[in-house]
């Protein structure tokens, strides 16, 4: 049997793991994404956004990812300390859409995307994603959706996080 604590979430059940909307996020002092040799999307200090989108996401794992990005305080304070938000520094973001982050590779040497959102609504709420970052006031660059893309990064420290909403709501 299995019992879930207050607040937790289950979007979905599979073999013990929590399905949920997926970022990596790189701290960068540029950073930009090409399709077929042509800059789509860039930006300067900010983060990097990967997103992968889930099966069982909703907008609420969108509202809940735009929030806790947006204020995730990752930028260095005047002593040094991570304790500023991108919000705070003025920073942009660059997000790309990155199904591979739903990638299984436990079983086999071929990484499984059973869970990843079909293409239709992974597309709609990384767009719904990129809008609400956008309505933080927060100047968003963008890959293309479903194109073959190069990211360039100048990572600053490095930074890199991962970030879900397994305990959204």
């Amino acid at each position: 049997m299995l019992s879930l604590s207050t607040g937790a979430r289950w979007a979905g059940f599979n073999n013990g793991n929590i399905l949920v909307m997926r970022a990596v996020i790189q701290r960068v002092k540029e950073s930009k994404v090409q399709v077929k040799g042509r800059t789509v999307g860039s930006i300067g200090k900010g983060l990097l956004i990967l997103l992968g989108v889930g099966e069982d996401d909703s907008d609420k794992d969108c509202e809940y990812m735009t929030r806790k990005i947006a204020h995730l305080r990752v930028f260095p304070d005047e002593k040094g300390f991570m304790n500023l938000s991108l919000k705070e520094t003025g920073g942009a973001a660059l997000v790309v859409s990155q199904f591979t982050l739903w990638g299984d590779c436990r079983k086999g040497r071929r990484p499984s995307f059973a869970h990843a959102a079909r293409p239709e609504k992974a597309k709609k709420l990384y767009e719904h994603f990129i809008w609400l970052l956008s309505e933080e006031e927060i100047p968003v660059a963008s890959g293309q959706f479903q194109e073959m893309m190069d990211v360039y990064l100048v990572n600053d420290g490095p930074v890199t996080l991962m970030v879900d909403s397994s305990k959204a709501f």
